[in-house]
């Protein structure tokens, strides 16, 4: 190669590695081409694409909300959904199962987590938080790279029409040191397709190896790019179609290996080829954005949209337009799709992005009230005939909108009076207290994001406490990680290579049914029957399958036939164990079961020798139901116990169930046919398409192992409650046994808040009584929050010691308050009046000695008090304030920091009053250091 191609080759690579973001001006077209595509025709060619030439099977596009992914705060990606294929654990008996090749538009979010595209949102000219993913797949080999290829190729230059001379390819060059070869089939490929050799760009790992984690499938890609510049002056290629070859695995050594099948798949950004078929630079020029910017500038009087960024764009205008166009796509399809702002996780940064958009639309837009609510039925109208749950949660999602932007401007409200407030409070000041802030954040009380908090402050010329900011954020961090629930063991899998071996010998699924095989004694309990098995594999703690096994170690039994019901669908795995046919007296304890791809492996440690082919026998444990084993609770519980109804249990075609009013299902790919569970009700008449049933009582799409009658509970008592999303709250309950145990232990914590409310009636003789009488409600309040009680019952035991806590801080303060007006008396009568009173007074806590030199300060103005009091063990209390007219050149903050630092202690406080500890043996010589500092200021 020349020595000029070389450097512009090098040029391009570095080109490609920057990821263009369309920064310039938005408008000016790309050339002279037809008349734009509109976005609806662009998705729909490439679905007609696909299936109609092609083959490919459609399917609707995922919820954003993950399914069963706890990697995934939002579905990122089309692939998203396939994972069960890739990884190789998909239900054989579910619809995934038989997906060959498919094609589809995905709708996803990027913000939060790994990929989070948030914060760079309205900077530029291309970055969203929702977005469409153009896709094809191909499963098991049906076709890899040549076809996947030249489909690609055919449908950018035939059926859209982009010009050869514009796309550009990249492919994986190899890497000698993760013992890559470079992918030379696909770029022979491209070759053969009549892309020029020179826009045929080989890669390294980085940017041609795609991997979907630190282990699992993973492989080369080869990605398709066009040029904005169109042949004038040097390339501007952005990518627009990546296309993914899984050929490998990476192992958890880190080592890679063939997979058994392999898979294509691929990802096009419809907003980015929309942009270029249309002739924009920028991807908000296009017409899925410009009915939206039209709306705002109608709805807000502001400046009409210009395209413009970085310090071109004055007053931030044309960045605030595109923040809430996407932002409210963004919160339309999220609560079209079931995530609602909220306090965690998905809702949490759901919430963050709709309080964004709110800032934007207020502070910059001057939008009025309710503005960004008003955009609701922009956004259906240019989505909701791909996406029909827009079209059918439209209001719902307006509404919701529209309360959560009120609730943000209210709370803004709430924080300019609590900021005023603080700062008339502390005086002049340069530095806001860190505390006061972060009650305003979103890990406090009023939700505000700290960079607002932040320009609210500059506004008034004060700045915040970074120190004390970063202090309270690891607390935060800390509190949660000990408040976190602990992370239950993965315990074994079946990974990809095993699946594949499993699907290659012909081994059949599990059959589970016998698991359903139980019945209702008359004494009330419950008998499940036993089931007899072979062993077809063992797997070691590391997943080798090993023809035996011996004594004491752990394994994975994968059996003909099981009656353990496998963790899914919220209801947790049987335990259990199994004995060999013949020997009933050795045990085999099962900790858990798992389904991997239809198989159920059971987790057990063998007490001796156990081979592939022995017959077994197991047993299922089956203990009272407690409160992890319960999905949900309806208010009306109680009274179907009582009313002891029968449970309906039958298998049913899967689309029979597909629009029964009220039929309640989980976020999860349900086999066909599947299991409906209907209380009270038979399941025929409950799917009756005339039948109100599901709306009257409780039917559900379930292979949960379910009491089949009602009255079998027993009782019920609901112990708690977490608010999981706005308008969404988990009910936790315990039965039985336990149920009465609640009650009993809510009974005997409601005994000692009488006696405690007793206690407070009869008033206390002095600040050390009535201290101890508040810790005692303190902890009383600490066993309430977290006893196994009854919920309602907590609530208002809550509330009465709310009610007496402050009772009892009043009278506190009420003795404090007495006592130190009798000690400033003493020190009264021990000072004359003069610029300075330094002394120690004995008092019980750092409250009173507060008081006492606040009292003194008040009845002699002109001096300047600190005081200094003596506690077991060698510790001293420091208070200490500074007379008005000896500021600000004497400040109480640094008074008490001089004394607190000889004593080897801390202070803190402001320029007027302040307070510490240390420890010492020798008061005097700290009341020496108190005066000589003083006298020095003064």
């Amino acid at each position: 190669m020349a020595a000029p191609v070389a450097a512009a080759v090098g040029g391009l690579r570095r080109a490609i590695r920057r990821s263009p973001s369309w920064r310039g001006p938005s408008c000016r077209p790309l050339s002279s081409a037809p008349p734009p595509t509109q976005a609806t025709a662009v998705r729909d060619a490439f679905l007609s694409f696909f299936r109609d030439r092609h083959g490919h099977r459609l399917v609707p596009s995922a919820s954003v909300r993950p399914r069963g992914d706890p990697s995934l705060l939002f579905v990122n990606a089309g692939m998203n959904q396939f994972k069960p294929i890739f990884l190789g654990t998909v239900d054989p008996r579910s619809e995934m199962a038989g997906f060959r090749r498919v094609a589809n538009s995905q709708k996803c979010v990027r913000a939060g987590g790994r990929h989070n595209d948030l914060e760079d949102v309205g900077r530029d000219l291309s970055h969203h938080t929702f977005f469409e993913m153009l896709g094809n797949w191909a499963f098991g080999g049906e076709y890899f790279k040549e076809k996947a290829c030249s489909m690609a190729w055919e449908l950018l230059t035939q059926v859209y029409g982009i010009p050869k001379d514009r796309l550009w390819v990249s492919y994986f060059g190899g890497d000698p040191k993760a013992g890559l070869d470079p992918d030379l089939e696909s770029r022979d490929i491209w070759l053969s397709l009549g892309v020029p050799a020179s826009r045929v760009l080989s890669f390294g790992l980085q940017e041609n190896f795609w991997e979907m984690g630190d282990t699992g499938p993973c492989g080369p890609c080869t990605e398709i790019h066009y040029d904005l510049a169109g042949g004038v002056g040097a390339p501007q290629l952005v990518e627009l179609w990546n296309l993914v070859f899984m050929q490998l695995n990476r192992e958890t050594d880190g080592s890679l290996q063939p997979l058994p099948q392999r898979h294509v798949d691929t990802g096009m950004g419809l907003e980015r080829l929309v942009a270029v078929l249309q002739g924009r630079r920028s991807t908000y020029d296009t017409d899925l954005f410009s009915p939206l910017l039209k709306a705002i500038h109608q709805g807000c009087g502001a400046p009409p949209y210009l395209g413009r960024v970085g310090a071109a764009d004055e007053g931030r205008t044309d960045m605030a337009y595109r923040v809430v166009a996407d932002h409210i796509r963004t919160l339309s399809v999220c609560i079209a799709d079931g995530v609602f702002p909220g306090m965690s996780g998905a809702p949490l940064v759901l919430r963050r992005i709709l309080r964004r958009a709110v800032r934007f639309s207020t502070e910059v837009l001057r939008a009025p009230p309710g503005f960004l609510g008003s955009l609701v039925p922009v956004v259906v109208e240019t989505l909701g005939h791909t996406y029909p749950e827009l079209q059918k949660n439209s209001a719902q999602i307006a509404n919701l909108v529209s309360e959560d932007e009120a609730a943000f401007l209210a709370s803004l409200q709430r924080g300019r009076r609590i900021i005023d407030r603080t700062l008339q409070r502390l005086g002049p000041s340069d530095v806001f207290p860190a505390e006061v802030a972060w009650s305003l954040s979103m890990s406090g009380d009023l939700g505000l994001p700290l960079d607002l908090v932040e320009l609210m402050l500059e506004e008034k010329g004060v700045q915040m406490d970074p120190a004390g900011l970063a202090r309270l954020a690891q607390e935060e961090a800390q509190r949660r990680a000990q408040q976190a629930e602990p992370v239950e063991e993965q315990g074994l899998r079946l990974d990809v290579h095993a699946l594949g071996e499993l699907q290659r010998q012909g081994v059949p699924p599990t059959d589970d049914s016998p698991k359903y095989n139980y019945c209702l004694r008359p004494s009330g309990g419950y008998e499940f029957g036993t089931c007899e098995a072979q062993v077809l594999q063992l797997y070691t703690e590391d997943g080798t399958a090993v023809a035996s096994v011996g004594e004491g170690q752990r394994c994975g039994l994968l059996l003909d036939r099981t009656n353990f019901y496998a963790e899914q669908g919220g209801q947790t795995s049987d335990r259990g164990y199994l004995v060999r046919v013949g020997q009933q007296d050795v045990l085999f304890p099962v900790a858990r079961a798992q389904v991997c791809g239809g198989f159920i492996l059971h987790e057990a440690v063998a007490p001796e020798y156990l081979k592939v082919g022995d017959q077994v026998q197991l047993h299922v444990d089956k203990a009272p139901l407690t409160s992890e084993q319960l999905r949900a609770v309806e208010i009306t519980v109680q009274e179907a116990v009582r009313q002891d109804e029968a449970v309906y249990i039958e298998e049913v075609a899967l689309a029979h169930t597909a629009h029964v009013p009220g039929l309640r299902s989980l976020d999860e790919v349900y086999p066909d046919p599947v299991r409906v569970v209907s209380v009270g009700v038979p399941v025929a008449h409950a799917l009756d398409p005339a039948s109100q049933a599901a709306l009257q009582t409780s039917v559900e799409l379930c292979c949960g192992t379910h009491l089949l009658r009602t009255g079998a509970v027993g009782d019920l008592v609901i112990i708690g409650e977490r608010q999981l999303t706005k308008g969404t709250t988990r009910l936790l309950a315990v039965t039985g046994e336990q149920a009465q145990q609640a009650r009993e232990v809510g009974q005997s914590l409601a005994q000692e808040v009488e006696a405690a409310t007793e206690r407070l009636s009869q008033g206390s003789r002095d600040v050390v009584e009535a201290q101890r009488l508040s810790k005692d409600m303190g902890r009383l309040i600490d066993a309430v929050d977290t006893a196994v009680m009854p919920q309602w019952q907590r609530r208002e035991l809550q509330a009465t010691l709310k009610v007496l806590q402050r009772r009892a801080n009043t009278a506190i303060r009420k003795l404090e308050i007495r006592q130190a007006a009798q000690k400033t008396q003493e020190l009264l009568q021990r000072h004359s009046e003069g610029p300075l009173i330094v002394d120690t007074v004995s008092t019980e806590s750092l409250s009173v000695l507060v008081k006492v030199v606040r009292q003194l300060c008040e009845q002699v103005p002109s001096s300047s008090v600190l005081l200094l009091s003596p506690q077991p063990l060698g510790h001293v209390l420091c208070a200490c304030q500074v007379a008005q007219s000896a500021t600000p050149a004497f400040t109480a903050e640094a008074w008490a920091l001089a004394v607190c630092s000889h004593m080897g202690g801390k202070a803190w406080g402001s320029r007027v009053v302040a307070q510490g500890t240390g420890s010492t043996a020798d008061l005097e010589a700290a009341l020496r250091t108190a005066r000589a500092y003083a006298l020095n200021q003064l």
